[in-house]
């Protein structure tokens, strides 16, 4: 193990030692499923109480960067974090972001279709006949009788199959957290105007552009999408006539 066992300042001991053993798993120091040193042993080589080391590791535990295991052969061990929860972290931070930065919707659009058109090209190549029943799946819910709710969620899995055809788990990661995390707040904003048949036609084209492994023609409906999307948001801001006129 090596960790930077650096003077610490008194201010913020806690987060100064959690840091340092976040920084020494990120950069590897720190292998996953490593067994850390005692409180004990971490108290007498930062040169604090076992105290404060054990809100540093309250704390990586709760960005989910350790864990703690009863028994002889137990103690705080490096976690491997999976996919889904970081996903779940990153959709939380970017509603947050949206949310409390008064993010304009047109940014907020621009973003998620441009992050979404890095995928076509990839996931034309790669999709597979079970990316498009699950897509054809969602555009027969969609073409029914669905809640907003229900819709908005069918719309975020439409999507979200697009990012998993890559077969780029960076990728996947990446686009499918951003759409889990604009499309709702999207959806929320737009619901009362949007035509759901048309949105799931527009969908259907999309599907059949990657069943036939046509990014160009996918790139042309994704642009649509977009586009639409944005003619609703120009219909929500607009003035409502004054009845008396």
């Amino acid at each position: 193990m090596a960790i930077e066992y650096q003077a610490i300042r008194k201010e913020g001991l806690s987060t100064q030692i959690a840091n340092a053993i976040r920084k020494a798993i990120l950069d590897g120091a720190l292998s996953v499923e490593e067994r850390l040193p005692s409180e004990t042993e971490l108290a007498d080589r930062f040169g604090v109480s076992r105290a404060t080391v054990r809100e540093a590791m309250k704390r990586l535990a709760a960005q989910n960067l350790i864990r703690s295991e009863r028994g002889a052969s137990g103690g705080a061990f490096v976690n491997r974090i999976t996919f889904d929860e970081a996903r779940g972290d990153l959709v939380g931070t970017t509603r947050l972001l949206i949310g409390m930065n008064n993010i304009p919707f047109e940014d907020a659009i621009e973003a998620r279709y441009l992050l979404e058109s890095s995928c076509l090209a990839l996931a034309c190549e790669n999709r597979s006949e079970d990316d498009l029943t699950a897509m054809a799946r969602e555009i027969g819910l969609q073409s029914g009788d669905l809640t907003d709710e229900d819709f908005c969620d069918s719309d975020v899995r439409f999507h979200s199959v697009i990012a998993k055809a890559t077969g780029n788990p960076l990728l996947m990661f990446q686009v499918s957290g951003a759409i889990e995390a604009m499309q709702p707040l999207m959806n929320m904003l737009v619901y009362r105007l949007r035509d759901k048949k048309h949105i799931a036609g527009l969908h259907d084209r999309l599907r059949d552009a990657l069943g036939n492994r046509d990014s160009v023609a996918a790139q042309t409906v994704l642009e649509e999408i977009a586009a639409y999307t944005r003619q609703l948001a120009e219909l929500r801001r607009a003035p409502k006539e004054d009845p008396a006129n």
